[in-house]
């Protein structure tokens, strides 16, 4: 198990690094050549600027059981697919139960948008979803390493 993470836009990051610290997990944070980020903890990967770039980066290189973070709800619904875990920056997890939803959400906005019409802006970032992401980031690794050792049993019996 590693984490990923869509690091273009990621607040948190420290928080994720702090939860995969505490259990020995690797992350690899991806992001476009125009970013810099600099870590003593994480590797990061750049990746050649352009349209979903990093999204894909991210996608292709998960695994069953990695965690994934990522905003972008389409990435979400990617690593789902391959039995990966996937939350937001702000502790959101995803899960085959409400990515449809989410999806459908925003294929709505961008229709009003190209309509002329205005959508809400995202809610600043507060110290809850701070408080959120690292909770849910250590609940996700906790459910990664149980499935794991389950699966690992189950290989030996």
């Amino acid at each position: 198990m590693k984490i990923l993470v869509d690091a273009d836009a990621c607040p948190g990051r420290g928080l994720i690094e702090k939860a995969a610290m505490k259990y020995k997990i690797e992350v690899i944070m991806y992001c476009d050549m125009n970013h810099i980020l600099h870590s003593d903890y994480s590797t990061v990967k750049y990746v050649e600027s352009g349209f979903q770039s990093v999204d894909m980066a991210v996608a292709n290189a998960t695994k069953l059981g990695d965690i994934v973070v990522t905003q972008d709800y389409g990435v979400a619904a990617m690593v789902l697919g391959k039995k990966a875990y996937a939350i937001s920056p702000k502790g959101r997890i995803y899960s085959d139960k409400n990515i449809d939803r989410l999806l459908f959400e925003r294929h709505i906005n961008a229709k009003v948008r190209r309509g002329g019409g205005k959508t809400s802006n995202p809610k600043k970032r507060t110290a809850e979803d701070d408080e959120r992401l690292y909770e849910n980031i250590l609940l996700l690794i906790k459910r990664s390493q149980e499935e794991a050792a389950s699966s690992f049993s189950d290989d030996r019996v």
